[in-house]
C-alpha cells in the first residue's frame, strides 16, 4: 500500500458527502488521513454516577440525553435550553441560562459527556451551563470492542483509550476510527523523515510506532510521547524549509545602496519628533544588511503606536537617494505593500509629512485610484493621475517610492530598480503575495516584514524562521498608558461618562461591536450580539443624542469607507461605531476612548490591536472591555488584557494560558494543532532550529534525506500566513 495514492483507491465505497468532507479536512491520500490526528481521548472505564453527586461540586459525566427543550423563566422570562442526562444510576437536569438555542444541538438518545457545576439542592439538584461534548463512545462501551470492526476479527491489544477525531459533515470521528485501522499498517513502508541520530538524542519514536501510538495508544504517556514526535516533526520540517529559504537568499545578490549615514541622521532629525532608543537601533539594523552584497530578510515587530512607519521611511530614505549600479541620474525604488486601501492612504500622507521638504516622489496606487506626490501644480500636494500614467511612471524609474495595496503586484505593474519591498501586517498576506513582490524587478530585493500583532517568539522563530528578527519594545516619549477597564453590563454607564467627558475636551470615541447587522431572530445559530448599525441607533437616540455617530464596517464601498474616515480624521464625527475593521493601522491621534462591545467574542491579540487606536497622541486614553458574559475563561483573558504591559506580554501570557492557536488562529498560520501546542516549549522550537541550521549546513540539497526533503517541502507549502 502506497501512503501517497489517493484515497479513494482504498475506500472505493465513499459517498459525495464523504469525499466532500474528506477534501473538506485536506485528506487526499493515506498518508494524510494517517496524519489526521485524534483530537483527544476519551477514558472508556465507568465514569462517576449520576446518584453520587452532590451540588456545589465540579463534574464530568457521561450519559445519555433525555427530553431537550427550551423554555422561560416563570418571573423574569428569560430563555432556558434544559435537558436531562441520563445514565444507569439515575438522572440529572441540565440548564443552560440565555442559550436556548443549545437545545436545538441536542437530541433524545445522543451520548455525551458533560461537565461543569453542579446547583440548586440536594432534592433538586442540576448542573448549571455545563460544557458538552458529543461522546464518540456509548457510556459503558466495552474497551475490547473498541477497535473490532467485524465479529471474527477482535483486537490482540485492546486499548482503553477511545480516540476522537475532527469531524466534518459526511465523516464521523466513528468512521475514522475504522479508516485509520484499516491503513494503519501502511505506516511500516512510510519512510521517516527524521534522522536515526535526532531521534536518538531526542528520545522520541519512530513514524512507525508514533502513528500506531497516537491512533491506538493503551496509556495516554504513548499518545503524549507520540504528540511530542510529530510536534517536534512539524517544527523541524518548517525549520528545515525556512533555514534552506535563508541559503538561497544569500546566495542572491542584491542591488547595492549608498549608506550616508550624515544624509540619514538629517532626515530623522526632521521627524517631528525623536526617535526612540528602539528605533534608532532598528533603523541601524537595517542599514547594517543595506551594507551586505545578499538582500535583507529582517521581521520587524513593534507593539501598536511604537513608530514602525518611521522606521520604514528612515530605510526607504536611503533607499531612494542611492543611484541604480553604472548611472549618474535616477534612483533605486521602493515598493510598500498594505492589507487594506484605508492603512496604505493613511501610510501615503505619512511619508508625504516625512518626505515634504525632500525632493522625492511619492506614489500612490490602490484598487480605486493612483495618486502622486508632489503635484505638478501645487508642489505641497499630491495629485491623482491615471492607472496608465503611472505604471508608466514607475516603469521609468521617476517614482522612487510607491505605497499601495494588492494593487502593487499586478504584473501590469513594473518597476525599472526596485532594491526595497517593505510588506506591513505580514501575515495578512500569504507567502504568493510576498513572492510576486520581491521578484518585481530583475534583482532579489531586500524584504522588511513589519507587524503589529503580538507573535510569541516561538511562533516568531517558526514561521519567521527565514528572517532576523527585530522588536521595537518602546514607546515614543509623552505616550501614557491606556487605562483600560473591564466592566459588566450594570457598570457601563461608567464607561458612558468617560465618553462624554473625553468629547467635552474636544475628543472623539471608538465604540466596536462584532456584529454588522441585527441576527436572524429566526436562525438558531445566529451570533447574538451588538450589531454596529443597531448601536449606532441606540447610542445615537438613548445615551448620546448631543453626538454626531458615524459607522464603519467591511461591507461599505471603499468610497464610502474613505469618507467615514476622512470625516472621523476630521472631527466631523465624535462617535465611530464600527467592526474590527478599524483593528489595523487605523490612526486618529484626537480618539483617545474606545468601548469594545463583547470583548469575549475577539481574541486577545486582536483586543490588544483594538485598544492600540487610542494610543495615538501623548493624551490619556481608555479602554472599557464589555463583555456580554462572565465565565471563568472569560474573566481570566479580560484579567491578562487589563494587566498585560504591553503586546510581547501580552502575547507569551496568551500562550502560556491557553496554547498558540488561540493567540492567532492555527489556520491563519498553516501550522497544525499539535505544532501549535509545542510551540509553548521554547526548548523543543529552538533544538529544531539549531538541528535544522546544522544539517541544512551539512547537506544543503538535503541528499543524504530525500523523506525530510519531502516533508519540509510539505510543510513550507502550507505555511500560508494568510
Amino acid at each position: 500500500m502506497n501512503p501517497a495514492d489517493a484515497i479513494e483507491k482504498h475506500f472505493t465505497r465513499l459517498t459525495a458527502d464523504q469525499k466532500r468532507a474528506l477534501r473538506k479536512l485536506g485528506i487526499r491520500s493515506v498518508r494524510d488521513l494517517l496524519y489526521h490526528f485524534p483530537a483527544r481521548y476519551e477514558d472508556t472505564r465507568p465514569a462517576a454516577p449520576v446518584s453520587g453527586i452532590a451540588p456545589g461540586a465540579e463534574v464530568s459525566l457521561t450519559g445519555t440525553i433525555r427530553k431537550p427543550e427550551t423554555r422561560k423563566t416563570w418571573k423574569s422570562r428569560r430563555p432556558i435550553a434544559e435537558a436531562w442526562l441520563e445514565d444507569a444510576s439515575g438522572r440529572i437536569k441540565l440548564m443552560w441560562f440565555s442559550q436556548p438555542y443549545i437545545a436545538k444541538t441536542l437530541h433524545d438518545g445522543m451520548h455525551v459527556k458533560v461537565t461543569g457545576r453542579v446547583a440548586g439542592t440536594a432534592e433538586k439538584p442540576y448542573v448549571a451551563n455545563p460544557h458538552i461534548e458529543k461522546s464518540a463512545a456509548p457510556p459503558g462501551a466495552a474497551p475490547g470492542s473498541l477497535f473490532v470492526t467485524d465479529a471474527d476479527e477482535p483486537d490482540e491489544t485492546p486499548a482503553l483509550l477511545y480516540p476522537v477525531y475532527p469531524e466534518s459533515k459526511g465523516v464521523s470521528s466513528l468512521w475514522f476510527l475504522h479508516a485509520v485501522k484499516r491503513v494503519l499498517p501502511a505506516a511500516v513502508a512510510m519512510p521517516d523523515p527524521l534522522p536515526p541520530e535526532i531521534l536518538a538524542r531526542y528520545k522520541l519514536p519512530t513514524l512507525a510506532t508514533a502513528l500506531v501510538w497516537i491512533h491506538r495508544p493503551e496509556r495516554r504517556n504513548d499518545a503524549e510521547a507520540a504528540k511530542k514526535r510529530f510536534a517536534f516533526e512539524e517544527v523541524f520540517a518548517l525549520q528545515i524549509a525556512l533555514a534552506r529559504e535563508r541559503a538561497r537568499a544569500k546566495a542572491e545578490r542584491a542591488l547595492p545602496v549608498a549608506v550616508d549615514r550624515a544624509a540619514l541622521a538629517s532626515f530623522v532629525g526632521s521627524f517631528p519628533f525623536p526617535p526612540t532608543t528602539a528605533q534608532t537601533r532598528a533603523i541601524e539594523a537595517i542599514v547594517g544588511d543595506f551594507e551586505k552584497a545578499h538582500p535583507m530578510l529582517r521581521l520587524l515587530e513593534g507593539d501598536v503606536g511604537s513608530g514602525k512607519t518611521a522606521v520604514a521611511a528612515a530605510s526607504a530614505y536611503l533607499v531612494a537617494t542611492s543611484k541604480p549600479p553604472g548611472r549618474i541620474a535616477g534612483t533605486l525604488q521602493v515598493a510598500y505593500l498594505c492589507p487594506t486601501e484605508i492603512l496604505a492612504k493613511q501610510h501615503f500622507s505619512t511619508f508625504v509629512s516625512y518626505f515634504r521638504d525632500h525632493p522625492i516622489p511619492i506614489g500612490l496606487v490602490t484598487g480605486s485610484e493612483c495618486r502622486v506626490f508632489p503635484s505638478k501644480i501645487r508642489y505641497e500636494e499630491s495629485a491623482k493621475i491615471s492607472k496608465a500614467a503611472f505604471r508608466k511612471r514607475v516603469a521609468g524609474g521617476e517614482i522612487p517610492i510607491v505605497i499601495g495595496t494588492h494593487a502593487l503586484i499586478e504584473k501590469s505593474l513594473a518597476f525599472k530598480h526596485l532594491a526595497y519591498a517593505i510588506i506591513d501586517e505580514q501575515h495578512r498576506f500569504g507567502t504568493a503575495h510576498r513572492q510576486k513582490l520581491v521578484t518585481k524587478g530583475d534583482t532579489v530585493p531586500h524584504l522588511l516584514s513589519m507587524t503589529a500583532t503580538p507573535i510569541p517568539r516561538t511562533l516568531a522563530l517558526t514561521i519567521y524562521g527565514d528572517l532576523d528578527l527585530t522588536l521595537l519594545d518602546q514607546m515614543p516619549s509623552g505616550r501614557k498608558p491606556v487605562i483600560t477597564g473591564v466592566l459588566g453590563a450594570k457598570e457601563r454607564e461608567r464607561a458612558y461618562t468617560r465618553v462624554r467627558e473625553e468629547m467635552a475636551n474636544g475628543r472623539q470615541a471608538y465604540v466596536i461591536c462584532p456584529r454588522i447587522d441585527e441576527p436572524d431572530p429566526d436562525k438558531a445559530f445566529a451570533m447574538q450580539a451588538k450589531s454596529v448599525k443597531a448601536e449606532a441607533e441606540r447610542l445615537s437616540k438613548d445615551v448620546f443624542p448631543h453626538a454626531t455617530i458615524g459607522i464603519l464596517h467591511s461591507k461599505m464601498k471603499p468610497g464610502e469607507k474613505e469618507e467615514v474616515m476622512n470625516e472621523f480624521a476630521a472631527g466631523d464625527i465624535d462617535i465611530l461605531v464600527a467592526t474590527s475593521v478599524v483593528e489595523v493601522g487605523v490612526n486618529v491621534p484626537n480618539a483617545t476612548v474606545i468601548l469594545i462591545e463583547g470583548a469575549e467574542r475577539f481574541g486577545l491579540a486582536q483586543l490588544h490591536q483594538l485598544r492600540g487606536r487610542v494610543i495615538r497622541s501623548t493624551n490619556q486614553a481608555y479602554c472599557f472591555a464589555l463583555p456580554e458574559s462572565f465565565g471563568p475563561n472569560t474573566r481570566e483573558r479580560m484579567k491578562a488584557f487589563t494587566n498585560a504591559k504591553d503586546g510581547f506580554e501580552l502575547a507569551e501570557y496568551d500562550l502560556s494560558l491557553r496554547g498558540a492557536g488561540e493567540l492567532a488562529g492555527g489556520k491563519q498560520w498553516g501550522v497544525s494543532d499539535i505544532a501549535m501546542e509545542a510551540l509553548r516549549n521554547r526548548k523543543l522550537v529552538e533544538a529544531a532550529r539549531g538541528e535544522a541550521a546544522r544539517l541544512v549546513a551539512e547537506d544543503p540539497e538535503l541528499a543524504a534525506h530525500p523523506a525530510l526533503r519531502a516533508r519540509s517541502a510539505a510543510a513550507l507549502a502550507s505555511l500560508h500566513l494568510e
